[in-house]
């Protein structure tokens, strides 16, 4: 029977999105199209709470936190708002959500029985308000927990042991180092504490009703769960905290459906009873299932910071780069790589050596050839992540460490060596380009279509560009539907095979081959002081 006929799509679905700076929301209807969007921005609607860009950053410039309740209230009051533009809740046959990665929250002993007994007549926030060990929720700012993660690593032989089982090495945000440094720092706290939610799974549990469980792809961003088996990994526990399994919870699928919405939102909004609740999940999964990726894809956004979203099958983690469990494929894995040097260092090289001008940057990457004759760069203006290195370096078509090049040599280098890093690490991660593999560009320099013809040569294959607005939370709305019918084992790209399509951008040039001879060369390391710098 056709994916379109089953009844799960005769209504609406809806993500949220507990982000940083506001809670999302969005609703599709069976058409997949966009039906209703809402938002409660915490800084200018929720001013009680104090917050500067959504967080409390402490007096060691270290510890950041989001206080719990201000998220609470905010789904209130987003819910309302709802209600007050005459949205139906009887026609929501499923929702989902995602949550800031690497955020966790701290329910307070009894918090579960509380959940499950919720009086429709007073508002959540009221409800829950005393269910909290701690008020305020380390979030992905946070970089506090340094003395932590090099315990963990030590603790289960290194860096690349931990990425092996976890899928990345020890990082500051991740949660699991977070519930070390509160376990040591406050261990009153810590054994008050009778359930840890991730900020997804916290979100889940509110529209439940009960404690959600941790889907597996956000539990693989947290130095706790081996990414293979799917379980928690007993050495990560045992370096982390005591008695930690019991208040995790086991790790769930990310397409499940959790069960029923909670009473309290049938009664006091309308919600059918049936609405089922699919599990929720992090904000960058939820972005993976918003773009739409497929086996092969890569989405590439190009921001003040770039980051490079992949779907593979056979992941080799690294130490650079984080790879995670799929959220609409349980047998798949995305993997993730970030790096700061951007839009800002691209518009640095506009500005030095085309006056500032980006049509003069394009007119350079044209009158330049592919490959640029053997010239090679690469440009961290600031400490970068993916590798944490710094500096300039320049190798010309001799290998020969130069100073610097002529102005349209030195911005094909700049281009194309950001995007060589990218293949680069990409492949280092268990990234393989395939037949109708397609290259998915955000971001403000994805309207630049020189620019995406470097992307595309580099990769050997098509750009499109996709509109990403609101990515996270239109594929935790995509995710609810799906999660009806997964079960069934249904693909999700038959869900939202109806949705708009990417437009083409851009195909590989004739004869790009040059970029892959200069590629491989790249990759065997044997470009000197450049090369050392991607190891």
């Amino acid at each position: 029977k056709s994916i379109r006929s089953d009844s799960c799509f005769s209504r609406q679905n809806s993500g949220f999105c507990f982000c940083l700076l506001q809670l999302k929301v969005v609703a599709i209807n069976e058409n997949l199209d966009l039906v209703h969007q809402n938002h409660v921005l915490f800084d200018s609607e929720l001013p009680e709470f104090r917050t500067q860009g959504g967080v409390h950053v402490q007096a060691d410039k270290l510890t950041v936190t989001s206080p719990v309740l201000m998220w609470v209230k905010a789904l209130d009051l987003i819910l309302d708002k709802m209600k007050d533009a005459g949205f139906d809740f009887s026609s929501v046959r499923a929702l989902s959500g995602s949550g800031q990665q690497h955020g966790s929250v701290y329910w307070k002993k009894g918090a579960g029985q509380v959940l499950k007994q919720l009086d429709p007549g007073r508002p959540l926030h009221k409800l829950l308000e005393d269910c909290f060990t701690l008020e305020d929720s380390p979030v992905w700012m946070d970089s506090s927990t340094s003395e932590q993660c090099s315990s963990l690593e030590s603790a289960v032989g290194g860096a690349q042991n931990l990425t092996n089982i976890t899928g990345s090495r020890a990082y500051e945000r991740f949660t699991g180092n977070q519930i070390a440094k509160i376990q040591q720092s406050n261990p009153e706290k810590y054994s008050e504490t009778e359930r840890i939610s991730l900020v997804s799974s916290f979100g889940a549990s509110l529209f439940r009703g009960d404690y959600a469980a941790v889907d597996y792809s956000d539990g693989s961003g947290m130095n706790l769960m081996d990414i293979f088996s799917k379980k928690w990994a007993q050495p990560c526990l045992e370096a982390t905290a005591p008695h930690l399994e019991a208040k995790l919870g086991a790790p769930l699928v990310s397409t499940a459906v959790l069960g029923e919405v909670s009473s309290y939102y049938v009664t006091r909004y309308g919600f059918s009873p049936d609405c089922k609740v699919v599990a929720f999940t992090g904000d960058n999964p939820g972005s993976l299932a918003g773009m739409r990726l497929r086996e092969g894809d890569i989405a590439v956004s190009l921001g003040t910071s770039d980051t490079v979203f992949l779907w593979i099958k056979e992941p080799r983690p690294t130490i650079e780069g984080h790879v995670f469990c799929n959220p609409v494929d349980s047998d798949s894995y995305m993997a993730l790589i970030c790096y700061k040097n951007g839009s800002f260092t691209r518009e640095r090289i506009r500005n030095e050596r085309a006056g500032g001008s980006w049509d003069t940057f394009s007119r350079a990457l044209n009158a330049t050839p592919v490959g640029n004759d053997g010239n090679l760069g690469i440009y961290f203006d600031t400490l970068e992540i993916t590798p944490s290195a710094v500096g300039v370096y320049r190798v010309n078509e001799q290998d020969q460490t130069v100073e610097g090049f002529p102005g349209e040599v030195e911005i094909r280098a700049l281009v194309e060596g950001q995007f060589l890093a990218k293949r680069v690490h990409a492949e280092k991660l268990g990234y393989k380009i395939m037949p109708g593999t397609q290259i998915l560009a955000t971001g403000g320099a994805s309207s630049n279509t020189d620019i995406l013809q470097v992307l595309s040569d580099v990769f050997n294959a098509p750009v499109y560009t996709i509109d990403v607005a609101n990515s996270a939370c239109l594929g935790c709305a995509y995710r609810a539907a799906h999660g009806l019918v997964a079960g069934r084992g249904v693909p999700f790209s038959e869900v939202v095979c109806n949705a708009p399509e990417p437009k083409l951008a851009v195909k590989p040039t004739l004869g790009a081959s040059k970029v892959v001879l200069l590629f491989r060369l790249f990759k065997s390391e044997q470009t000197g002081r450049c090369s050392d710098v991607t190891v």
